[in-house]
């Protein structure tokens, strides 16, 4: 399994730059190193920052699960996409507002055909609101099917 944890950084992390605004670095309330933030007072209603992992030496014809915590803090925050580099057009995974500001966990099941995946995308799109965050962290791809809770 790939840890990409921003804290220990052994995976590549982008930031896009052709988008509206960056993701930063956000200290973790236990003091343990930190995760990626978008704050809710950044940017305008629907302006996008994207936080790109490249990919290296997937096999091909076969199984991966992406699995990473994430929040979506705040009343109207926005919405947290992840796009993988193959299939551009639609995000494979999308949440729209939490329940509670709580950390959850969110799996992608990346299936390498003749072509393989080189990049996964996670895009912050601002909503509304003006306070909370958007974060991502703990991202691990792991071989094989996800599995069940």
């Amino acid at each position: 399994s790939v840890d990409c944890s921003f804290s220990r950084g052994v995976c590549d992390w982008k930031q896009d730059a052709d988008d509206d605004f960056d993701w930063n670095p956000a200290d973790r309330d236990r003091g343990d190193g930190y995760y990626m933030a978008v704050p809710g007072f950044v940017g305008h209603k629907k302006d996008m920052g994207r936080l790109k992992l490249l990919l290296t030496d997937l096999k091909p014809k076969s199984s991966y699960c992406l699995i990473f915590s994430y929040r979506l803090a705040g009343e109207k925050v926005g919405k947290l996409r992840v796009f993988l580099a193959n299939k551009k057009t639609a995000p494979v995974w999308e949440q729209n507002k939490g329940k509670d500001e709580r950390w959850r966990i969110g799996k992608i099941e990346i299936f390498q055909g003749a072509e393989t995946t080189n990049s996964v995308t996670f895009e912050s799109e601002r909503g509304k609101g003006k306070t909370g965050e958007i974060g991502v962290d703990n991202v691990i791809l792991v071989s094989g099917l996800c599995p069940e809770d």
